[in-house]
């Protein structure tokens, strides 16, 4: 099923996205969650031809699909790849996997994250 209604005029008004408010609502709970834990959290949100603009808004790190484009399957998944393998005191930006997605920035972008693989010292004794 695609994400706009059929007949839908504005991108900028939610009653034309089928599923959007619903992914929006997700990722304010999340943040809610963060905020409240203090937890560093990656947020990945929507799906083909999302309302991009208030999924950012709401507060997610990468989101789908500025271009209002049907994104390929696999380009969530590089993106979550990317960030899980980075180590934790990089910053990823969209620009850093871009050449790996199908449609690039048209499918998906963001603010960026923090990478999640955790680097430690060793002490060599």
């Amino acid at each position: 099923m695609i994400g706009m209604i059929k007949n839908g005029t504005g991108y900028n008004d939610i009653y034309n996205y089928r599923n959007s408010k619903y992914f929006i609502n997700t990722v304010r709970e999340a943040k809610k969650w963060v905020n409240k834990t203090g937890k560093d959290l990656v947020i990945f949100a929507g799906a083909c031809q999302s309302y991009y603009e208030a999924l950012v808004s709401a507060g997610a790190n990468f989101a789908s699909s500025p271009a209002r484009v049907l994104i390929d399957f696999l380009d969530p998944l590089v993106v979550a790849e990317k960030v899980a393998t980075t180590e934790d005191y990089k910053y990823i930006t969209i620009n850093d996997i871009a050449d790996e997605l199908r449609d690039g920035t048209k499918g998906i972008n963001g603010i960026g994250a923090r990478g999640k693989r955790v680097t430690t010292l060793r002490n060599e004794e």
